[in-house]
């Protein structure tokens, strides 16, 4: 099952996210099938990429949580039904 789930990076405290395409049986750091924005908790900065994440929804892919709470800021669900 593909997830679009978080991939971490950064140093310690100083965290930063992807938001990733990927294998639900991969572990969180390993390698993407695509990565599809970024987020940054310290700045609540977010960039997405809405057509390619709109397409792997449209695919099947599951969000976790907390990448639907970030699509869902994001009014992501909204262009996936119109």
């Amino acid at each position: 099952m593909i997830k679009l789930r978080l991939k971490r990076l950064g140093k310690k405290r100083e965290v930063s996210y992807r938001i990733v395409a990927m294998n639900s049986r991969d572990r969180r750091d390993g390698r993407p099938l695509e990565e599809l924005g970024f987020y940054n908790p310290r700045t609540d900065e977010t960039r997405l990429d809405v057509p390619a994440i709109v397409k792997r929804l449209k695919e099947g892919a599951q969000p976790t949580d907390t990448v639907r709470s970030l699509l869902e800021k994001a009014k992501v669900f909204e262009q996936l039904n119109a």
